[in-house]
Protein backbone atom coordinates (compact mmCIF):
# COMPACT_ATOMS: atom_id res chain seq x y z
CA UNK A 1 0.00 0.00 0.00
CA UNK A 2 1.41 3.43 -1.05
CA UNK A 3 2.07 5.86 1.53
CA UNK A 4 0.10 9.00 1.75
CA UNK A 5 1.94 11.80 1.09
CA UNK A 6 1.05 14.39 3.15
CA UNK A 7 0.71 18.62 2.29
CA UNK A 8 1.60 21.82 2.95
CA UNK A 9 0.35 24.69 0.43
CA UNK A 10 1.59 27.98 0.87
CA UNK A 11 -0.23 30.31 -1.18
CA UNK A 12 -3.10 27.82 -2.22
CA UNK A 13 -5.43 30.38 -3.94
CA UNK A 14 -2.72 31.32 -6.63
CA UNK A 15 -2.49 30.01 -9.76
CA UNK A 16 0.29 27.89 -9.02
CA UNK A 17 -1.83 26.48 -5.90
CA UNK A 18 -4.98 25.35 -7.73
CA UNK A 19 -3.07 23.91 -9.58
CA UNK A 20 -1.52 21.79 -7.24
CA UNK A 21 -4.84 20.77 -5.83
CA UNK A 22 -5.82 19.91 -9.29
CA UNK A 23 -3.15 17.58 -9.22
CA UNK A 24 -4.20 16.43 -5.57
CA UNK A 25 -7.71 15.82 -6.50
CA UNK A 26 -6.75 13.68 -9.57
CA UNK A 27 -4.39 11.41 -7.15
CA UNK A 28 -6.10 11.59 -4.07
CA UNK A 29 -5.20 8.48 -2.97
CA UNK A 30 -1.52 9.84 -2.92
CA UNK A 31 -1.81 13.00 -0.83
CA UNK A 32 -3.10 14.17 1.96
CA UNK A 33 -3.65 17.83 2.57
CA UNK A 34 -2.68 19.41 6.20
CA UNK A 35 -2.71 22.98 6.16
CA UNK A 36 -3.20 26.27 3.76
CA UNK A 37 -2.53 29.23 3.44
CA UNK A 38 -3.76 32.02 1.11
CA UNK A 39 -4.29 35.61 1.39
CA UNK A 40 -7.90 37.59 1.02
CA UNK A 41 -9.64 35.12 -1.53
CA UNK A 42 -11.68 33.25 1.49
CA UNK A 43 -14.66 32.28 -0.86
CA UNK A 44 -11.98 29.90 -2.58
CA UNK A 45 -9.90 28.81 0.56
CA UNK A 46 -13.57 28.40 2.07
CA UNK A 47 -14.49 25.44 -1.05
CA UNK A 48 -10.67 24.05 -0.72
CA UNK A 49 -11.38 23.52 2.79
CA UNK A 50 -14.58 22.04 1.86
CA UNK A 51 -12.89 19.50 -0.74
CA UNK A 52 -9.47 18.70 1.14
CA UNK A 53 -10.39 18.93 4.69
CA UNK A 54 -6.69 20.87 6.41
CA UNK A 55 -6.64 20.82 10.14
CA UNK A 56 -5.09 24.48 9.70
CA UNK A 57 -5.14 27.37 7.05
CA UNK A 58 -3.64 31.19 7.60
CA UNK A 59 -5.09 33.93 5.91
CA UNK A 60 -3.58 37.36 5.39
CA UNK A 61 -5.29 39.40 8.00
CA UNK A 62 -8.18 39.25 11.06
CA UNK A 63 -10.56 40.78 8.78
CA UNK A 64 -10.08 37.70 6.43
CA UNK A 65 -9.99 35.62 8.80
CA UNK A 66 -13.76 36.69 10.11
CA UNK A 67 -15.18 36.96 6.60
CA UNK A 68 -13.78 32.76 6.89
CA UNK A 69 -15.72 31.86 9.34
CA UNK A 70 -18.75 33.27 8.88
CA UNK A 71 -18.37 31.32 5.49
CA UNK A 72 -17.40 27.77 6.93
CA UNK A 73 -20.19 25.39 8.41
CA UNK A 74 -20.58 25.87 12.23
CA UNK A 75 -19.13 24.04 14.60
CA UNK A 76 -15.97 23.04 12.60
CA UNK A 77 -12.79 22.10 14.72
CA UNK A 78 -10.97 24.08 11.86
CA UNK A 79 -7.65 26.44 13.37
CA UNK A 80 -7.47 29.51 11.48
CA UNK A 81 -4.73 31.84 12.08
CA UNK A 82 -4.58 35.57 10.86
CA UNK A 83 -1.62 37.17 9.69
CA UNK A 84 2.48 37.05 8.55
CA UNK A 85 3.18 34.46 11.48
CA UNK A 86 0.07 32.01 10.02
CA UNK A 87 2.13 31.43 7.08
CA UNK A 88 4.76 29.90 9.15
CA UNK A 89 2.36 27.55 10.85
CA UNK A 90 0.97 26.06 7.78
CA UNK A 91 4.54 25.46 6.54
CA UNK A 92 5.44 23.68 10.18
CA UNK A 93 2.17 21.74 10.08
CA UNK A 94 2.26 18.78 12.18
CA UNK A 95 2.76 15.60 9.42
CA UNK A 96 3.83 17.85 6.93
CA UNK A 97 6.00 15.61 4.40
CA UNK A 98 6.31 18.41 1.68
CA UNK A 99 5.89 22.35 1.68
CA UNK A 100 5.02 23.70 -1.62
CA UNK A 101 6.12 27.17 -1.50
CA UNK A 102 3.87 28.98 -3.68
CA UNK A 103 3.19 32.36 -2.61
CA UNK A 104 4.10 34.95 -4.58
CA UNK A 105 6.92 37.68 -4.08
CA UNK A 106 9.15 38.43 -0.60
CA UNK A 107 6.35 37.55 1.41
CA UNK A 108 7.17 33.32 0.64
CA UNK A 109 10.72 33.87 2.15
CA UNK A 110 10.39 33.65 5.54
CA UNK A 111 7.78 30.49 5.56
CA UNK A 112 10.02 29.01 3.28
CA UNK A 113 13.03 29.61 5.23
CA UNK A 114 10.84 28.27 8.35
CA UNK A 115 10.14 24.62 6.70
CA UNK A 116 14.08 24.43 5.62
CA UNK A 117 14.93 24.99 9.09
CA UNK A 118 12.39 22.41 10.54
CA UNK A 119 13.99 20.09 7.96
CA UNK A 120 10.58 19.14 5.91
CA UNK A 121 11.60 19.16 2.09
CA UNK A 122 9.94 22.20 -0.29
CA UNK A 123 8.96 22.19 -3.61
CA UNK A 124 9.93 25.59 -4.35
CA UNK A 125 7.78 27.28 -6.52
CA UNK A 126 8.16 31.38 -5.16
CA UNK A 127 11.77 32.46 -7.26
CA UNK A 128 11.72 35.20 -4.75
CA UNK A 129 13.17 33.20 -2.62
CA UNK A 130 16.02 32.47 -4.26
CA UNK A 131 16.64 35.63 -5.62
CA UNK A 132 16.25 37.59 -2.55
CA UNK A 133 18.45 35.36 0.11
CA UNK A 134 19.46 32.55 -2.23
CA UNK A 135 23.06 31.73 -0.47
CA UNK A 136 21.33 32.12 2.99
CA UNK A 137 18.57 29.20 1.89
CA UNK A 138 20.94 26.62 0.30
CA UNK A 139 23.29 26.92 3.17
CA UNK A 140 20.02 25.94 5.34
CA UNK A 141 18.69 23.71 2.63
CA UNK A 142 22.66 21.48 2.92
CA UNK A 143 22.90 22.40 6.62
CA UNK A 144 19.54 20.41 7.15
CA UNK A 145 19.99 17.80 4.34
CA UNK A 146 16.43 18.96 3.10
CA UNK A 147 15.56 18.79 -0.73
CA UNK A 148 14.82 22.34 -2.41
CA UNK A 149 12.34 20.80 -5.80
CA UNK A 150 12.04 23.49 -8.58
CA UNK A 151 8.06 23.91 -9.22
CA UNK A 152 9.46 26.06 -12.06
CA UNK A 153 8.41 24.88 -15.37
CA UNK A 154 11.78 26.23 -17.09
CA UNK A 155 14.11 25.29 -13.22
CA UNK A 156 12.32 21.59 -13.79
CA UNK A 157 12.59 21.39 -17.33
CA UNK A 158 16.81 21.57 -16.33
CA UNK A 159 16.36 19.21 -13.69
CA UNK A 160 14.93 16.79 -15.48
CA UNK A 161 17.06 17.27 -18.39
CA UNK A 162 20.24 17.08 -16.01
CA UNK A 163 19.00 13.30 -14.61
CA UNK A 164 21.64 10.86 -14.87
CA UNK A 165 24.52 13.55 -15.96
CA UNK A 166 27.47 14.49 -14.33
CA UNK A 167 26.80 18.69 -13.35
CA UNK A 168 30.78 19.61 -14.42
CA UNK A 169 29.99 18.19 -18.14
CA UNK A 170 27.44 21.02 -17.80
CA UNK A 171 28.45 23.59 -20.06
CA UNK A 172 25.63 26.34 -19.75
CA UNK A 173 21.71 26.26 -18.73
CA UNK A 174 19.47 27.97 -21.68
CA UNK A 175 15.76 28.91 -20.49
CA UNK A 176 13.06 29.83 -22.81
CA UNK A 177 10.66 32.44 -22.81
CA UNK A 178 7.73 33.15 -24.74
CA UNK A 179 8.46 36.79 -25.04
CA UNK A 180 5.17 38.11 -23.55
CA UNK A 181 2.58 39.79 -25.70
CA UNK A 182 4.45 42.31 -26.78
CA UNK A 183 7.27 40.26 -28.60
CA UNK A 184 6.46 42.00 -31.74
CA UNK A 185 5.66 44.81 -31.09
CA UNK A 186 6.85 48.55 -32.24
CA UNK A 187 9.19 50.03 -29.73
CA UNK A 188 7.80 53.13 -29.66
CA UNK A 189 3.91 51.85 -29.09
CA UNK A 190 4.93 50.13 -25.74
CA UNK A 191 4.50 53.63 -24.02
CA UNK A 192 1.02 53.18 -24.74
CA UNK A 193 0.74 49.76 -22.84
CA UNK A 194 -1.91 48.98 -20.55
CA UNK A 195 -2.64 46.25 -18.00
CA UNK A 196 -5.50 44.91 -19.81
CA UNK A 197 -3.02 44.51 -22.74
CA UNK A 198 0.04 43.21 -19.97
CA UNK A 199 -2.09 40.82 -19.02
CA UNK A 200 -3.30 39.03 -21.77
CA UNK A 201 -0.51 36.34 -21.88
CA UNK A 202 -0.74 34.03 -25.00
CA UNK A 203 0.79 30.58 -23.31
CA UNK A 204 0.11 30.32 -19.96
CA UNK A 205 -2.40 31.23 -17.37
CA UNK A 206 -0.92 32.92 -14.28
CA UNK A 207 -1.73 35.04 -11.62
CA UNK A 208 -1.49 39.23 -12.66
CA UNK A 209 2.27 39.47 -10.88
CA UNK A 210 3.44 36.82 -12.85
CA UNK A 211 2.06 37.85 -15.90
CA UNK A 212 3.10 41.27 -15.86
CA UNK A 213 6.59 40.10 -15.32
CA UNK A 214 6.89 37.59 -18.23
CA UNK A 215 5.57 40.64 -20.31
CA UNK A 216 8.67 42.51 -19.26
CA UNK A 217 10.67 39.52 -19.06
CA UNK A 218 11.52 40.46 -15.28
CA UNK A 219 10.11 36.65 -14.42
CA UNK A 220 12.99 35.63 -16.60
CA UNK A 221 15.03 37.75 -15.01
CA UNK A 222 14.40 36.45 -12.01
CA UNK A 223 14.59 33.16 -13.04
CA UNK A 224 17.94 32.95 -14.33
CA UNK A 225 19.42 34.25 -10.91
CA UNK A 226 17.09 31.26 -9.51
CA UNK A 227 18.80 28.85 -11.61
CA UNK A 228 22.48 30.16 -10.73
CA UNK A 229 21.71 29.17 -7.33
CA UNK A 230 19.61 26.28 -7.42
CA UNK A 231 22.41 24.58 -10.12
CA UNK A 232 25.48 26.21 -8.72
CA UNK A 233 26.32 27.49 -11.64
CA UNK A 234 27.51 31.24 -12.51
CA UNK A 235 25.19 33.64 -13.84
CA UNK A 236 27.23 33.87 -17.19
CA UNK A 237 26.40 30.75 -17.76
CA UNK A 238 22.95 30.63 -17.35
CA UNK A 239 21.30 32.07 -21.24
CA UNK A 240 17.92 32.77 -22.13
CA UNK A 241 16.27 31.98 -25.50
CA UNK A 242 12.63 33.42 -26.40
CA UNK A 243 10.71 30.76 -28.03
CA UNK A 244 7.17 31.46 -28.69
CA UNK A 245 5.49 28.19 -28.50
CA UNK A 246 5.85 27.18 -24.95
CA UNK A 247 6.79 23.61 -25.85
CA UNK A 248 10.70 23.30 -25.29
CA UNK A 249 10.73 24.84 -20.89
CA UNK A 250 14.86 24.64 -20.61
CA UNK A 251 17.60 23.09 -22.58
CA UNK A 252 20.78 21.62 -20.84
CA UNK A 253 24.22 22.39 -22.81
CA UNK A 254 26.97 20.07 -22.06
CA UNK A 255 30.81 20.40 -22.77
CA UNK A 256 30.77 18.28 -26.04
CA UNK A 257 28.23 20.63 -27.48
CA UNK A 258 25.30 18.28 -27.38
CA UNK A 259 21.81 19.66 -25.58
CA UNK A 260 19.00 18.31 -23.85
CA UNK A 261 15.60 19.58 -23.30
CA UNK A 262 12.60 19.21 -21.73
CA UNK A 263 8.85 19.31 -23.74
CA UNK A 264 5.67 19.72 -22.91
CA UNK A 265 2.40 21.58 -23.53
CA UNK A 266 2.19 24.38 -21.38
CA UNK A 267 0.65 23.53 -18.38
CA UNK A 268 2.13 23.63 -14.62
CA UNK A 269 0.39 20.58 -13.51
CA UNK A 270 3.45 18.66 -14.93
CA UNK A 271 6.44 20.69 -13.06
CA UNK A 272 3.86 20.30 -9.85
CA UNK A 273 3.40 16.61 -10.16
CA UNK A 274 6.86 15.86 -10.63
CA UNK A 275 7.86 17.77 -7.83
CA UNK A 276 5.48 16.33 -5.43
CA UNK A 277 6.68 12.70 -6.47
CA UNK A 278 9.92 12.71 -7.32
CA UNK A 279 12.09 10.70 -8.66
CA UNK A 280 8.40 8.87 -9.51
CA UNK A 281 5.96 10.47 -12.45
CA UNK A 282 2.53 10.33 -11.59
CA UNK A 283 0.13 9.84 -15.00
CA UNK A 284 -1.95 13.37 -15.82
CA UNK A 285 -5.27 13.58 -17.74
CA UNK A 286 -4.50 15.60 -20.87
CA UNK A 287 -4.00 17.73 -22.98
CA UNK A 288 -0.71 16.00 -24.40
CA UNK A 289 1.92 17.55 -26.22
CA UNK A 290 1.47 16.29 -30.22
CA UNK A 291 4.51 16.84 -32.19
CA UNK A 292 2.66 16.11 -35.31
CA UNK A 293 0.38 19.13 -35.10
CA UNK A 294 3.34 21.54 -34.23
CA UNK A 295 4.15 23.17 -37.29
CA UNK A 296 7.43 24.67 -36.24
CA UNK A 297 9.86 25.70 -33.05
CA UNK A 298 11.60 28.55 -33.18
CA UNK A 299 14.22 30.38 -31.06
CA UNK A 300 15.54 33.89 -30.86
CA UNK A 301 17.54 35.86 -29.02
CA UNK A 302 15.83 38.22 -26.24
CA UNK A 303 16.13 41.82 -27.14
CA UNK A 304 17.85 43.87 -23.95
CA UNK A 305 16.27 47.22 -25.31
CA UNK A 306 12.83 46.08 -25.60
CA UNK A 307 13.33 43.97 -22.21
CA UNK A 308 15.29 45.91 -20.26
CA UNK A 309 14.38 44.14 -17.33
CA UNK A 310 16.07 41.09 -18.09
CA UNK A 311 19.43 43.25 -18.69
CA UNK A 312 18.51 44.60 -15.00
CA UNK A 313 18.84 41.01 -13.51
CA UNK A 314 21.71 40.44 -15.02
CA UNK A 315 23.07 43.53 -13.55
CA UNK A 316 21.74 42.72 -10.31
CA UNK A 317 22.81 38.82 -10.27
CA UNK A 318 26.66 40.54 -10.78
CA UNK A 319 26.31 42.54 -8.28
CA UNK A 320 25.44 39.91 -6.03
CA UNK A 321 25.03 39.91 -2.49
CA UNK A 322 21.75 42.41 -1.27
CA UNK A 323 21.34 43.93 -5.03
CA UNK A 324 18.69 41.19 -6.29
CA UNK A 325 16.92 41.45 -3.51
CA UNK A 326 16.50 45.30 -3.98
CA UNK A 327 15.77 44.19 -8.05
CA UNK A 328 13.10 41.97 -6.37
CA UNK A 329 11.34 44.45 -3.85
CA UNK A 330 11.02 47.43 -6.41
CA UNK A 331 9.78 45.19 -9.39
CA UNK A 332 7.08 43.93 -6.72
CA UNK A 333 6.08 47.86 -5.97
CA UNK A 334 6.32 48.90 -9.75
CA UNK A 335 4.00 45.96 -10.63
CA UNK A 336 1.56 46.98 -8.88
CA UNK A 337 1.61 50.26 -9.76
CA UNK A 338 1.43 49.74 -12.89
CA UNK A 339 -1.72 47.64 -12.29
CA UNK A 340 -3.42 50.55 -10.03
CA UNK A 341 -2.37 52.64 -13.35
CA UNK A 342 -0.09 54.74 -11.28
CA UNK A 343 2.89 53.81 -13.55
CA UNK A 344 3.31 53.27 -17.12
CA UNK A 345 4.55 50.18 -18.35
CA UNK A 346 8.21 51.51 -19.45
CA UNK A 347 8.01 53.16 -15.96
CA UNK A 348 8.39 49.38 -14.45
CA UNK A 349 11.78 48.72 -15.20
CA UNK A 350 12.85 52.36 -14.89
CA UNK A 351 11.93 52.42 -11.31
CA UNK A 352 13.92 49.08 -10.64
CA UNK A 353 17.17 50.47 -12.28
CA UNK A 354 16.70 54.23 -10.21
CA UNK A 355 16.00 51.96 -6.75
CA UNK A 356 19.03 50.01 -7.94
CA UNK A 357 21.22 52.60 -8.47
CA UNK A 358 20.63 53.97 -5.74
CA UNK A 359 21.99 51.02 -3.34
CA UNK A 360 24.81 49.55 -2.60
CA UNK A 361 25.02 46.06 -2.55
CA UNK A 362 26.51 44.34 0.48
CA UNK A 363 27.20 40.38 1.01
CA UNK A 364 24.36 38.19 2.58
CA UNK A 365 24.64 37.23 5.80
CA UNK A 366 21.20 37.43 7.56
CA UNK A 367 17.22 36.56 6.91
CA UNK A 368 17.09 40.21 9.03
CA UNK A 369 19.26 41.80 6.35
CA UNK A 370 17.43 40.67 3.38
CA UNK A 371 13.98 41.82 5.05
CA UNK A 372 15.49 45.37 5.93
CA UNK A 373 16.74 45.27 2.49
CA UNK A 374 13.37 44.64 1.04
CA UNK A 375 12.40 47.30 3.49
CA UNK A 376 14.50 50.04 2.06
CA UNK A 377 13.80 49.01 -1.53
CA UNK A 378 10.06 49.41 -1.51
CA UNK A 379 9.96 52.10 0.53
CA UNK A 380 12.04 53.68 -2.19
CA UNK A 381 9.95 51.98 -4.83
CA UNK A 382 7.35 54.02 -3.58
CA UNK A 383 8.60 56.83 -3.27
CA UNK A 384 9.83 57.75 -6.56
CA UNK A 385 7.14 56.65 -7.98
CA UNK A 386 5.06 59.18 -5.59
CA UNK A 387 7.40 62.02 -6.22
CA UNK A 388 6.37 64.90 -7.98
CA UNK A 389 9.22 64.77 -10.66
CA UNK A 390 8.10 60.81 -11.12
CA UNK A 391 7.10 61.94 -14.72
CA UNK A 392 10.33 61.06 -16.41
CA UNK A 393 10.25 57.39 -15.06
CA UNK A 394 6.46 56.86 -16.45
Amino acid sequence: MEVVKKLAILGSTGSIGRSTLAVVAEHSQEFAVVSLAAGRNVELLAAQIGQFRPALVSVQDEEAAARLRKILPSGNTLQIIAGPQGAAAVATAAGADLVVSAMVGAAGLEPTLTAIEAGIPVALANKETLVAAGSLVMAAARRKGVALLPVDSEHSALMQSMEGHRREDVKKLWLTASGGPFRSWPAEKLAQVTPAQALRHPNWDMGAKITIDSATMMNKALEVIEASVLFGLPVDRVGVYIHPQSIIHSLVEFVDGSMIAQLGVPDMRLPIAYALTYPRRLPLSGPFLDLGQIAQLTFEEPDLERFPSLRLGYEAAGAGGTMPAVLNAANEVAVAAFLEERLSYQGIPRVVAATMEAHTPEPLESLAQVLEVNRWARESAHNLIARKGAGNLS
